[in-house]
């Protein structure tokens, strides 16, 4: 699996934490830092984002991918369009979460989203008269 980091670094613990729940080595991790200018248009911003991550056409559609996504939210839904884009289907992303009461704050695997199953559950909802 090939982890694509647009957020903050991950520690040896994280990625640990990553393997456990996905039950797969990750054999890369990309970082990408995810600064942008907010006096220029962000879709151009976001698609260099993209470009920085060094992935060929083939292999956006072909690798297992992982993303933690970066912090800022309008970033993160643009990139998340760019990358359906590339790869045809929504990638897997990380949910990290503060660990409660660290001095200084520290980050902790919460979850892995399968964002494609997102949405194909949610198109079971777009007709009223189809149960999920």
């Amino acid at each position: 699996m090939i982890l694509l980091n647009f957020s903050h670094p991950l520690t040896p613990d994280h990625i640990r934490q990553i393997e456990a729940l996905a039950g797969q080595k990750i054999e890369r991790v990309v970082e990408v830092h995810s600064q942008i200018d907010p006096q220029q248009p962000l879709v151009s911003q976001v698609i260099g984002l993209a470009d920085a991550a060094g992935l060929t056409p083939a292999e956006w559609q072909t690798l297992p991918l992982l993303v933690n996504p970066p912090s800022l939210n309008f970033i993160a839904v643009v990139l998340l369009a760019e990358l359906h884009g590339r790869c045809g289907y929504f990638p897997a992303h990380l949910r990290l979460r503060p660990v409660q009461g660290s001095l200084p704050p520290q980050y902790e695997v919460a979850e892995i989203l399968n964002l494609q199953a997102v949405r194909d559950e949610a198109r079971q909802r777009r007709n009223p008269n189809n149960k999920p």
